[in-house]
């Protein structure tokens, strides 16, 4: 399934841009900035990558333009409407104009958040994704979703636009601590899950996570296949939300409590992917054994969140803010088995709090 040839990503090309790997992405990139005679160029870092990324970067980048360097706080708790009105305010005080770019240097949070803030700046300039976490280059980097959270509530706030390429170069995991690295690995592991049975046993047997590397290259192309058959979401697409109904639940919760550490979206996610993997062994026919290989997989690389009652109340509560609800109905992407996936399925209440229970046993 890979297109590796002699160590050479090569690029792949979703429904409207491409998605460039190492050497050839730093071509692309000069390429586009030196035929599109751009006002200016707008870099938007976070402080993490201004000092680990960005001069990398931009040693890399052939040819004489007018850059503006932007920094915001990085973090979930700050991807939301009040960081965007800053960033407007500063493209305007820096006399950003409609044949402008902004190029998006960081993890998910800012090329969603960056993405958004070009795609409504003077009603649109184009923009270029630098996805820098492991997260961000196998979930973000495909599928054009831009946006930001309301309070506590993930990604309430966006819109679907693409950007003008997307950069992945792997070298910039090597800036990241392991926690980082694993809560992206989360996102892959749900790959196979929905996808792909071989690429799940082959992600299971990873040992480390510059052994991962090889495997983002797959990871893009399953998530490119599935977003280029429902591009705005209204079929197909859904399955990638396996294990979010719940997950972002979970991380809403936690973004938002006073009594518990933040979780980190893949960390999230795996707690979701085992309670909706209940849900799919109760209600979709997912095999027992399945769902203890799936069990066993996450909690041997995610610590067990400790769940109290009055946690599990206020988690179900935020079941009615997910976005792929509709008539007022929660609606959940199931498995009938690994790469057999089922979307638009009910679940009646009382399996929320069986599956909570098999989750902490």
């Amino acid at each position: 399934m890979q297109l590796i040839k002699d160590n050479i990503m090569e690029s792949i090309t979703t429904s409207t841009y491409d998605v460039h790997f190492n050497a050839n992405a730093y071509a692309a990139l000069n390429n586009h900035l030196a035929k599109s005679n751009y006002s200016k160029v707008f870099i938007l870092v976070d402080e993490n990558t201004h000092e680990n990324c960005l001069p990398q970067f931009m040693a890399e980048i052939v040819g004489d333009y007018a850059f503006e360097i932007i920094e915001i706080e990085s973090g979930e708790i700050n991807k939301n409407i009040q960081t965007c009105t800053q960033v407007w305010e500063v493209l305007s005080e820096l006399d950003a104009d409609r044949k402008s770019i902004m190029i998006n240097v960081g993890g998910g949070v800012l090329t969603d958040l960056g993405g958004f803030v070009a795609s409504t700046f003077k009603r649109g300039i184009n923009f270029i994704n630098v996805p820098t976490t492991l997260l961000a280059m196998v979930d973000a980097s495909v599928g054009g979703k831009t946006g930001v959270d309301l309070g506590a509530l993930k990604n309430q706030v966006g819109v679907i636009n693409q950007p003008e390429m997307v950069m992945i170069i792997p070298d910039f995991l090597k800036t990241l601590e392991e926690r980082q690295l694993n809560s992206g690995f989360a996102e892959m592991l749900k790959h196979g899950l929905i996808q792909d049975a071989a690429y799940w046993k082959d992600l299971k047997a990873v040992a480390n996570y510059t052994e991962a590397e090889k495997f983002i290259y797959t990871s893009v192309l399953i998530k490119n296949k599935v977003v280029l058959q429902d591009p705005t979401e209204q079929n197909i697409r859904k399955i990638l939300n396996y294990g979010h109904t719940l997950g972002h639940a979970v991380e809403s919760y936690f973004l938002e409590s006073e009594d518990h550490d933040l979780l980190l979206h893949g960390e999230a996610i795996a707690v979701g992917m085992i309670l909706e993997g209940y849900l799919s062994y109760k209600l979709t026919g997912l095999s027992k054994d399945t769902l203890e290989d799936i069990k066993t997989t996450f909690l041997k690389r995610y610590k067990k969140v400790d769940f109290s009652s009055n946690d599990i109340e206020n988690i179900l509560s935020l079941l009615k803010f997910d976005k792929k609800n509709s008539h007022g109905n929660i609606n959940f992407v199931l498995l009938n088995a690994i790469g057999e996936p089922a979307i638009d399925i009910k679940v009646p209440n009382d399996l929320f709090i069986d599956a909570f229970a098999y989750y902490k046993e």
